[in-house]
């Protein structure tokens, strides 16, 4: 299971393994106060992509269509959290006011539809289109 939680909430038990998913540190947030498993910063969107963005709702769509194009470009920076999901509760951590439209909620998104996809695979091998 995939889960995202701002980085002021209280940590809970049920959180399971919590990676902070921003490329720069919360604002207001010592270091030794955020409990935290993991901060993987290459997982998060460019700065170039970010500063597109500026949270704002407007262009969120855009947002998510390039972020996830960078998320595919680069496997290596959100690999292992597939097999932390596959094990149990992952929270991913972000620092935006906005719930709905952040990055951790696109890196949600992705990695259920990788775990999807990895998962309904009864075959290494693809037939599409030979039947």
């Amino acid at each position: 299971m995939i889960c995202c939680k701002r980085v002021y909430e209280p940590h809970e038990e049920s959180d399971g393994y919590r990676v902070l998913v921003d490329r720069l540190w919360p604002r207001g947030l010592p270091k030794d106060q955020l409990h935290h498993d993991q901060w993987l910063r290459e997982a998060a969107p460019s700065a170039e992509l970010r500063r597109q963005f500026a949270h704002r709702a407007e262009a969120f769509d855009t947002f998510r269509e390039g972020y996830r194009r960078e998320l595919a470009a680069h496997p290596e920076h959100w690999q292992s959290l597939l097999s932390r999901a596959a094990a149990g509760t992952l929270t991913l951590l972000y620092a935006a006011r906005d719930r709905q439209h952040n990055n951790a909620k696109v890196l949600q998104d992705f990695l259920e539809d990788e775990l999807e996809r990895q998962g309904a695979s009864s075959s290494p091998v693809c037939y599409a289109g030979e039947l």
